[in-house]
């Protein structure tokens, strides 16, 4: 079904419940990766397509998941390596005998080949939204990488990239560089680099050539200060995680070669533990184990297939046969549609179990479909969402009331084919149980980055359409006898000619029965231009299922292309099948469930549950025009680009990286979105009150800085439950052993908090304190260790009224300086004695003037 033929629907509404406002993007199901006999199946590498067909580009990501299979197999000391890869070409590019697709999808993709317009930036990256040991969203590589050999000098081989990027994505690890904080100061009070490990070597270099450490200003610009060079050639073999382009690193960082000292992302979010330490941790570890002998793993297989256009099947459950329906009726409809079921989408909407479903599951699954399901009311639908989660789909919850809003869960679904100026964007949905003679009334804005393709859309129950007023930002109105009405399917539309002014749309749904009346408002529209990407939103959650009392987390992806957007206000709407509706307001501050500030994913835990069932989630996003939201950097994390080496006691610089960047003319319109998250379930919730369960979420953002005498410390206040409400106390201890502060924190030094008092989450806290304090109570050292400088080791955890205790925190350290010995008062004696010797000496020399002059007179004479 073509995108023509898409507005033709919406807008004669011959199917508008299925095409009526699409969304941009669907919740990632990258889960399709597996790992067996120690090589992962599954991978998929899908190209935008914006990106133009060009002949090497697959040869070279071939050529690229080669090689990185190999290095990764030997980094991992002959555990993982890479078997099967499929490459998902666009319906855009020329047939050239691909297999057509079956459930693979633009985003159901690990790895995507993307070209925005209006990004320079060629660093390959990764989309990290979740902790230390977390699996990414997405790597990301621009064709550019993909094509230009002379990105080579300064990222490294691609396949070495690969490896970087894919412990990402897999492992949960970070960069263990700074470009932030490229220097540091250690615990001896000299300048390092930011690296791991710390046995890299280099040189510091200014603008005019090296040159000493201390006569460097900490900074990363030559115009500054200086930089630091590394040697192209090395002995370390770590850190893949640090600078993978230099030919000596094969390794990842481990126990002994981790740099704990260094400012950077990986000791922050994973309590200064080196990337081995995690990734042994992982799943993919626990369950396997190294491969016997010596020999090499066999080179990956790849097969490329390309997208086509999709015939979409709406199936409903009228009956309890609905099962039969589907293997038998449904696939055949769609096979005499487009030659056979391959790649085609079906969605199930359902009021009702069918035990018989399963039956249909092989005949589903061979057939290449890609199922959605829509569960509707108190429903048992767990059979059908079997299907949706087998294939690769979405599920979506209805709850049984009256002004749920059904056509949400037709909105989320998109075409699958990443091409963004081409899907709807969901701007407005409102639902409301409207009293007598009331109205329903909002504002929704229509920035300049849409406009095409928009459709009002209005539906109501019982006969006859409320009285609609929709003004445009010109003042222009439309009325009800201006849309075009349906009383079969009780809908209004209106679809807007051409582009829709950008500015304000105000509308009014006037009810003039005599009893109320459930109404609700859907505005979609499209990209105005091709120049621009437009505002998008993604919704989804950790867990589509969960078990009291482990919290939900939310997530909500705002941006422009890969821009993230900040100081957005996202307001997540979780409705579950009896109560009322929950607003949780979502953030990105890089606090509580939120790991990565303003990366443009805003998060929060929900674990609000009143009853065990289906809960549907819905997200507003909104922003004022008058609000900054400009970024110069995607989000995300990047390979690293080596702006020099030293090669032979030479300077040789490389080409200066172009940076990814934007007008800020770009950032300066308000906009509205809504966006689906589908539908989560929760089991185990107990009926009526409960003592409390829930701590202080951990604080992940603690940093210190010493400042003379004193230690200031800062992080985000957690809340009472997770992220939300105030805390009651907070405990602070400090130590000089690493070790012991990551093992035992409760025999570590505590720091007196008594004058701190937790303020409301989300709040901004500021502490500070003197370790001259506690000097005596540290951990016994060794003579030298007093008399060097050393360092000391800071955590903090929260607690609740309930002396519920959040785990601890990221442990920061600090440069502490030992005091200067005093210098002993001279006694009596002494004063005596050296003013007699220093007499003695004056006289002395005297007397040997004195025989020296005699003796030149004598001579003379």
């Amino acid at each position: 079904m073509t995108h023509r033929d898409n507005v033709s629907l919406l807008c004669s509404l011959r199917f508008v419940t299925l095409l009526v406002a699409l969304s941009p993007e669907l919740v990632f199901l990258g889960a399709g990766v597996q790992l067996r006999d120690n090589g992962y199946d599954g991978l998929l590498v899908a190209i935008n397509p914006w990106v133009p067909e060009n002949q090497n580009l697959i040869p070279n990501i071939k050529e690229m998941i080669t090689e990185a299979s190999f290095y990764l197999f030997n980094a991992t000391k002959r555990r993982v390596f890479f078997r099967n890869i499929q490459i998902l070409i666009p319906a855009t590019w020329k047939a050239n005998n691909y297999s057509k697709v079956k459930q693979e999808s633009y985003e159901k993709a690990n790895v995507i080949v993307t070209d925005w317009k209006g990004v320079d930036g060629d660093d390959p990256h990764t989309l990290q939204y979740r902790g230390c040991g977390r699996e990414g969203k997405y790597i990301h590589f621009t064709s550019n990488f993909l094509l230009n050999d002379d990105l080579i000098t300064g990222y490294g081989s691609r396949g070495r990239v690969f490896v970087h990027e894919w412990a990402h994505l897999r492992w949960g690890v970070f960069d263990e560089y700074n470009n932030d904080k490229p220097f540091y100061l250690d615990g001896q009070n000299k300048i390092k680099a930011t690296r791991c490990s710390s046995d890299i070597a280099g040189t510091f270099v200014c603008e005019k050539g090296p040159c000493p450490h201390e006569n460097c200003i900490i900074s990363k610009l030559f115009k500054e200060g200086c930089t630091f060079l590394y040697n192209s050639t090395q002995n370390a073999t770590a850190s893949i995680m640090f600078m993978q382009s230099l030919s000596s690193v094969v390794e990842f960082c481990n126990t002994s070669t981790h740099n704990q000292e260094a400012p950077n992302l990986q000791n922050q979010m994973c309590s200064l533990r080196s990337a081995w330490d995690v990734i042994t941790d992982s799943p993919d570890f626990s369950h396997s184990i190294p491969m016997n002998g010596t020999e090499l793993p066999p080179p990956p297989m790849f097969s490329v297939v390309q997208d086509g256009d999709k015939v979409v099947c709406l199936v409903l459950d009228v009956s309890s046969k609905m099962a039969e329906v589907t293997s038998k009726n449904k696939i055949t409809v769609v096979e005499k549609l487009n030659g056979k079921a391959s790649g085609s989408v079906m969605i199930l909407v359902t009021s009702g179990a069918d035990q018989h479903i399963s039956n249909c599951l092989p005949t589903v699954l061979s057939s290449g479909a890609t199922i959605h399901s829509i569960a509707m009311g108190s429903s048992e639908a767990e059979k059908v969402e079997e299907l949706a989660h087998r294939t690769g789909g979405l599920k979506f919850y209805v709850p049984d009331k009256s002004n749920a809003n059904m056509i949400d869960a037709f909105s989320r679904i998109s075409s699958g084919t990443g091409d963004i100026f081409q899907q709807t964007i969901q701007l407005e949905s409102m639902s409301e149980n409207v009293k007598p003679h009331h109205q329903l009334k909002n504002t929704v804005t229509v920035d300049n980055s849409v406009g095409n393709d928009t459709i009002f859309l209005v539906t109501w129950q019982i006969s006859d359409p409320p009285e609609i007023v929709l003004v445009d930002p010109t003042g222009k109105k439309y009325y009800t006898n201006n849309f075009t009405t349906s009383l079969a399917s009780r809908t209004a539309s209106l679809c807007i000619p051409g582009t829709a002014k950008p500015g304000h749309w105000a509308y009014s749904l006037n009810n003039t029965h005599h009893s109320p009346r459930a109404l609700t408002v859907t505005v979609a529209s499209r990209a105005s231009s091709s120049a621009v990407p437009p505002a998008t939103v993604e919704v989804f959650v950790e867990k589509d299922s969960v078990h009291f009392p482990d919290p939900v987390t939310i997530y909500a992806n705002v941006r422009r292309g890969f821009y993230p957007i900040l100081n957005a206000t996202v307001t997540a709407i979780i409705e579950p099948g009896s109560g009322d509706p929950v607003m949780l307001k979502l953030f990105d501050d890089g606090a509580g469930a939120d790991v990565i500030k303003n990366d443009g994913i805003y998060s929060r835990y929900f674990f609000s549950f009143a009853v065990n069932g289906r809960y549907s989630l819905k997200v507003y996003v909104s922003r004022s025009a008058s609000i900054s939201t400009l970024v110069h950097s995607i989000a995300g994390s990047h390979a690293m680009y080596v702006p020099g080496y030293i090669t032979n006691g030479n300077i040789q610089m490389n080409a200066p990286k172009k940076s990814a960047h934007r007008s800020e003319e770009e950032q300066k319109c308000g906009f509205n979105r809504v966006s689906s998250g589908g539908s989560f379930s929760v089991q185990g919730v107990p009926e009526g009150s409960h003592a409390d369960i829930f701590p202080p979420c951990k604080i992940i953002d603690l940093e210190a800085v010493k400042v003379e005498e004193e230690v200031t410390l800062s992080w985000t206040a957690p809340g009472e439950d997770f992220d939300q409400g105030q805390a009651t106390s907070y405990e602070i201890r400090i130590s000089i052993s690493l070790q012991n502060i990551q093992d035992d924190f409760n025999n570590a030094i505590l720091v007196n908090t008594s004058k701190l008092h937790p303020k409301q989450a989300g709040s901004k806290e500021i502490f500070k304190f003197s370790p001259r304090f506690f000097a005596n109570g540290l951990e016994p050292q060794s003579e030298r260790e007093i008399q060097e400088n050393h360092r000391i080791y800071v955590a903090i955890r929260a607690m609740d009224r309930n002396s519920l205790k959040s785990a601890v925190s990221n442990i920061v350290q600090v440069s502490l300086p030992s005091p200067p010995k005093s210098a002993s008062v001279p006694g009596r004696d002494h004063l005596i004695l050296k003013g007699v010797l220093t007499a003695m000496s004056l006289i002395g020399i005297i007397c040997l003037v004195i025989t020296v002059t005699h003796y030149i007179l004598n001579k003379k004479k």
